[in-house]
């Protein structure tokens, strides 16, 4: 950087040697401990590999040599051979039979077991932690690079103990023949391991550079092959053009990214190779043995060809050492993301263990304000109000006004900045979470269906704990029941194409049916219904919401809707504006006021003539 500035990234490359032990032995012991086998086996095999080169063509071509040189009787040499031979084929045998087969076997297990750890963690961390992009950032690198962290840390393993075994075999040769010869060896060793640590460092900035355009360049890939977007696509074709723009501009910032590094890369890269290793092995180790058989006569030509074939395999030991440690830090680097990732402790936890039950809940937010973050704009200011038990209540306003954001407060999928939310009569952050979250059901705006099968979708819970009759009535009660009867294997016709390419596609009226379902078959002490049919036309959002207000029985139900057509059979009506109730009442009442609500429910009245 200009003006002497150091580059922030400087900070979060460098990492002592302590914690690039601790980062790679994590990863390790959660690898041993998915499969033993997926460990050990490959690194015994390390092992035994270079033990097999090293008895092939040190011990093996120099015993050789010097039966030559010294006349040892043909039948000797002959059973020697013969003993190398079969041990080398035996060692083959271990590594087709016990090494890849069993590393191909566990490594689908390994990298599973990982990953579900992930994805359980992903799905505990608080709602809040998805608001920030660092946060994000980090979550899509640690589960984007766990696989390839899981077969770099195997590949490190397995580079050590060659190396080390290839060093510690071939060094005693060395230091038996010819002790001047380590030098090279070790000025090599230095050179090498001081390039690497800055090639890992520079790979690493560029990489952390990059991520927030990839991450856009992905966004863009998605839109391109997920259904989701398909019909938006050819409905707007201009979309593309601005989509292939942003493309265009993410990829630029790729290529800048890259061209910033491109000749330090390069620099690095030619000093690694070719001066800390070409260099001083092939050139100047070269000249030394030439000048120690020629000119000094100090070794024998035997000794020189096995010197110079075994410096070979020595330095090839020593290269992997400079750049094990580097390569190391590199997934130190990556291993810390998953780490952190893996430590995200959740904010929103149990403060009691009181247990919610699923009658109908009464309600009381007390001086409620919320913001979701501390330098930012209150999205709930100070909403006090109070729900008895099994009224039907509806949550009106502009987009904006904080009804999502309030009915998020209730769920606890955050906290209140400030204020109290209490049900029946107990403050919701004294009960078991998980408890007091069973209690409520609830059809989100944005709601998924999942790629599974209708009855998996309707129960969103393990087979074991499938109430059929209470599916039949949950689809009955949602108006989808007529609808899933007709479909090719009923209940367990799979819905979308991704594990299944006779996957069905339901319309988007049938798929906010089938999230109104669930909320039913939970049964509920609260229910929840964030725009629940708002792709149905007024007058059949009218009849399924009047339907469904009737089939919610006495259960508490709050449902948010910026069309007012149900609004009219709900109990009380509370109107949102600005994060603050400004009027409240039911519609009735509301309408004699003659203020805002009796203006949007006027502006709207259109389209209610035939409701």
């Amino acid at each position: 950087m200009s003006n002497g500035q150091k580059d922030p990234s400087d900070k979060k490359t460098k990492q002592p040697v302590s914690v690039v032990l601790k980062n790679n032995l994590f990863l390790l012991k959660l690898m041993l401990k998915a499969s033993p086998a997926f460990v050990i086996i490959p690194a015994v095999d390390a092992v035994r590999g270079q033990l097999s080169i090293f008895f092939e063509h040190t011990v093996g071509i120099g015993y050789v040599l010097e039966a030559a040189e010294k006349g040892y009787p043909f039948e000797q040499v002959f059973w020697v051979i013969i003993v190398l031979a079969a041990a080398i084929t035996l060692g083959m045998v271990f590594t087709a039979f016990s090494g890849d087969y069993i590393m191909e076997k566990e490594r689908p297990k390994v990298k599973e077991k990982i990953k579900i750890m992930l994805y359980e963690r992903a799905s505990k961390v608080d709602l809040s932690c998805y608001d920030d992009p660092e946060f994000y950032d980090s979550q899509v690198l640690a589960l984007s690079e766990v696989d390839n962290q899981i077969d770099e840390l195997e590949g490190l393993v397995i580079s050590v103990l060659s190396g080390l075994t290839a060093f510690t075999s071939n060094g005693i040769y060395f230091i038996l023949k010819d002790k001047p010869s380590i030098l090279f060896v070790i000025v090599s060793f230095i050179l090498g391991y001081v390039f690497n640590q800055m090639f890992i460092k520079v790979n690493y900035k560029a990489r952390i550079e990059r991520n927030p355009s990839e991450r856009k360049r992905n966004y863009i890939e998605r839109m391109f092959y997920l259904s989701d977007y398909a019909k938006e696509l050819r409905m707007n074709p201009d979309v593309a053009g601005i989509m292939y723009d942003r493309f265009d501009k993410a990829s630029e910032e790729i290529i800048e990214t890259d061209r910033k590094y491109s000749r330090k890369r390069f620099f690095i890269e030619f000093m690694r190779k070719h001066i800390a290793n070409f260099f001083i092995c092939d050139t100047i180790y070269i000249a030394y043995l030439v000048v120690m058989a020629v000119v000094t006569k100090s070794v024998s030509i035997a000794t020189l060809a096995i010197l110079y074939n075994s410096f070979g395999r020595l330095k090839h030991g020593m290269n992997v050492f400079t750049e094990t440690y580097p390569a190391s830090c590199e997934t130190s680097l990556y291993i810390q993301k998953i780490r952190d990732f893996l430590n995200t402790k959740p904010k929103i936890v149990s403060e009691g263990d009181e247990k919610a039950t699923k009658a109908a809940k009464r309600i009381d937010l007390e001086n409620v304000t919320f913001s979701y973050k501390p330098d930012s704009p209150a999205v709930i200011n100070d909403i006090s109000l109070y729900i008895k038990p099994g009224r039907k209540i509806a949550l009106v306003g502009y987009n904006g006004a904080g009804k999502t954001t309030l009915v998020k407060l209730l769920m606890r999928l955050y906290d209140p900045t400030s204020g109290t939310i209490k049900t029946d009569g107990t403050d919701i952050k004294k009960y078991d979470l998980e408890s007091y979250r069973d209690s409520i059901g609830a059809v989100f705006q944005d709601f998924n269906i999942f790629a599974g099968s209708v009855r998996e979708n309707v129960v969103l819970a393990p087979p074991e704990n499938t109430d059929e009759a209470k599916i039949i009535s949950s689809l009955r009660d949602s108006g989808l029941y007529d609808r899933a009867m007709r479909l090719p294997k009923g209940l367990d016709t799979m819905l979308t194409t991704e594990f299944d390419e006779k996957g069905l596609n339901l319309s988007g009226g049938e798929s906010q049916k089938l999230a109104i379902a669930r909320v039913f078959y939970k049964d509920a002490g609260l229910m929840i219904l964030d725009e629940p049919s708002s792709a149905l036309d007024p007058i059949a959002e009218y009849q399924l919401n009047h339907a469904m207000l009737g089939a919610t029985g006495d259960k508490t139900v709050i449902f948010i809707s910026h069309r007012l057509s149900t609004t009219r059979i709900a109990d009380h009506i509370f109107m949102l504006e600005d994060g603050k109730i400004v009027e409240e009442g039911n519609h009735e009442q509301l309408l004699a006021m003659n203020g805002k609500y009796a203006d949007m429910w006027k502006a709207q009245a259109g389209a209610y003539i035939a409701v």
